[in-house]
């Protein structure tokens, strides 16, 4: 599918907004069929993914029409949605970059311009990058969350995505999901991973480093106490180049510790500085670059107090940003980027850097447009070979979508409501609760929902449902905790997803409030008041404690569509919020 001219304009326009240097002119010159023509620049090239989710073919994905900002992030990058992001990067409304980076229109978008990522179609790109600007000259990096999210991640424990990440050339990475496989597993895939894995936040437990386990692993630092390399260094055209891994600091809080009882994890700020402070002195780079799953605020709040950090490739929130942020510093400024999730985006920071130091940069965050690409025929037989054995299983044809049914939002979306309204029915409750993960691909109307799109939303290893009594007191204080986890006013206390989703339940929130006066006026869907001494029939999955007694959530949700036939929600259970007029982080809120 070709390109209109006005149209290829508007997103040379949306780079030049994004920050590009004087190279990024010559783009105007490039065939406007072609966006993929990216001019070169500097004598550096980074090319950065974060979050795929194990999604190996393309795939639909809604941007969110709610990234709420509180505080400091009111109307601040990533906190901006639909128009108000056209806005600030200069995309033209109704053009592809819009539907790239926007939710708006999203039911025609879709089918104007198709499916977006595959990791065949990525990899056209990548060979197409690298043989631009020299083999020798480019990194591509993984923020991770590459392992898990998919039904043949979750049969393969992860397997078919390191493979593929192989055949990709994926040189280094890091990780979150990728530790909710048992510890073994995860070193297993590590050293089958030919690049290499790094985590500057990951010690091994005191108690652990007396009978550890994985001593005969080639990066573990019995010295340090650290499970995995901290840092690397590369040498990328005769520039030295250090690049620290930086993991997800609350993996044991937010998922299941028992999977990883040795490590433990952390922001280690002090640690990243001490860390950066002694690479630079004993290594000597030109260039050092983070390697983060922090989420784009952290990010944000540890480049505005680590220095000597030149750039933060950040992951977790899934913000695909089409610009870095500048963030001041005490020793200068460090860029700030996030380059969103399922394998729809490709950063590309093209870099010059001289006499010692980075002397400025070029940045595109390139949609995958799966029919503007070709895929590369070697990943594609790759991709068929490793998902034929349950190819049966993830084409099974489970109901009809009526509308559009997506996750990515503060709260909850369509297919959220699709998972909680078949706990409500199938395990015969009054509420459900389903976590707020960011993660999970989008199914356009007039299409068949198959148990491959089930499991792109549910596919975790601790699947399993339950089915107890809780007071309406104990609800307030789920919802309390997680709201607070959502919006507290300092990043470092946020641990990134979104609001736990719900059925059956309506409330107030007030995301400006503190914690504990965030919730409000609950109720039952027939307007009856939650009463905090009462019990009440709850159904939920994805317990990150001990495990729950119940049916893997993909089958609960299977018997579910497969009785509907065709889907179409009745109700959203999304809370009426307060205060947050104007906030730009909202549009077509329903309440």
């Amino acid at each position: 599918m070709s390109l209109s001219r006005r149209e290829f304009l508007h997103l040379m326009g949306m780079a030049s907004a994004a920050g590009l240097l004087p190279g990024s002119l010559r783009a105007a010159r490039q065939r406007p069929e072609d966006i993929y023509e990216i001019p070169r620049f500097g004598n550096v090239c980074l090319m950065h993914m974060t979050d795929c989710h194990a999604q190996l073919n393309p795939i639909y994905f809604r941007e969110p029409n709610v990234n709420l900002g509180i505080g400091d992030a009111l109307g601040r990058a990533p906190h901006l949605v639909g128009s108000a992001l056209l806005k600030q990067f200069g995309i033209e409304p109704g053009s592809r970059a819009a539907h790239a980076f926007s939710y708006l229109d999203y039911d025609n978008a879709a089918r104007t311009y198709g499916k977006v990522g595959g990791f065949a179609h990525l990899a056209t790109l990548v060979k197409r990058m690298r043989a631009q600007r020299g083999q020798r000259n480019s990194l591509l990096l993984d923020g991770g969350d590459t392992w898990q999210g998919s039904g043949t991640a979750y049969w393969t424990r992860g397997k078919d995505m390191v493979e593929a990440c192989n055949r990709l050339g994926v040189d280094i990475m890091t990780g979150h999901w990728e530790f909710t496989y048992q510890d073994s597993e995860v070193i297993e895939n590590i050293a089958a991973f030919k690049g290499e894995f790094v985590a500057q936040n990951v010690n091994v437990t005191e108690e652990a480093l007396f009978d550890y386990r994985f001593t005969d692993f080639e990066d573990f630092d019995e010295d340090a106490g650290l499970a995995f390399k901290p840092y690397t260094m590369r040498t990328l055209n005769g520039v030295r180049v250090a690049v620290i891994g930086q993991a997800f600091p609350y993996t044991p809080i937010a998922n299941p510790s028992r999977f990883i009882p040795d490590w433990t994890f952390g922001i280690q700020e002090e640690r990243m500085q001490a860390l950066v402070d002694q690479v630079r002195a004993n290594e000597k780079p030109e260039l050092v670059v983070v390697l983060s799953h922090n989420g784009m605020d952290v990010d944000l709040k540890m480049a505005a107090q680590v220095t000597g950090i030149d750039v933060i490739f950040g992951g977790h929130t899934h913000d695909g940003m089409p610009s870095p942020s500048v963030v001041k510093n005490a020793s200068g400024q460090t860029l700030v980027t996030n380059a969103g999730s399922n394998g729809k985006f490709l950063g590309v920071m093209d870099l010059d850097v001289r006499n010692g130091k980075l002397q400025g940069y070029q940045y595109r965050l390139v949609p995958i447009f799966s029919n503007l690409l070709e895929p590369d025929p070697e990943m594609q037989e790759y991709i068929d070979e490793v998902r034929a054995p349950y190819l049966e299983k993830l084409q099974e044809p489970l109901a009809v979508a009526e509308e559009t049914l997506y996750r990515r939002g503060n709260f909850n979306g369509t297919f959220d409501q699709v998972i909680c309204d078949a706990l409500l029915k199938v395990n015969d409750a009054q509420i459900s609760l389903s976590p707020g993960f960011r993660w999970g691909t989008t199914v356009i109307p007039g299409q068949t929902i198959t148990m491959e799109h089930v499991m792109d939303q549910t596919c975790i290893t601790y699947p399993e449902t339950y089915r107890r009594e809780m007071s309406g007191a104990d609800i307030k204080a789920i919802l309390e905790d997680v709201c607070d986890n959502l919006f507290n006013p300092d990043p470092y206390f946020q641990q990134g997803g979104d609001m736990v989703r719900l059925g059956g339940l309506d409330y107030v929130c007030d995301p400006n409030q503190s914690f504990g006066k965030r919730i409000s006026s609950m109720t039952l869907d027939d307007g009856t008041p939650i009463e905090a001494g009462k019990q009440y029939m709850v159904s939920g999955w994805a317990t990150v404690g001990s495990q729950s007694p119940g049916r893997p959530i993909w089958d609960v949700v299977a018997d579910y569509l497969r009785d509907q036939k065709q889907v179409k929600i009745d109700k959203l259970n999304t809370p009426k919020l307060v205060g947050m007029e104007g906030n730009p982080g909202l549009q077509d809120y329903p309440y």
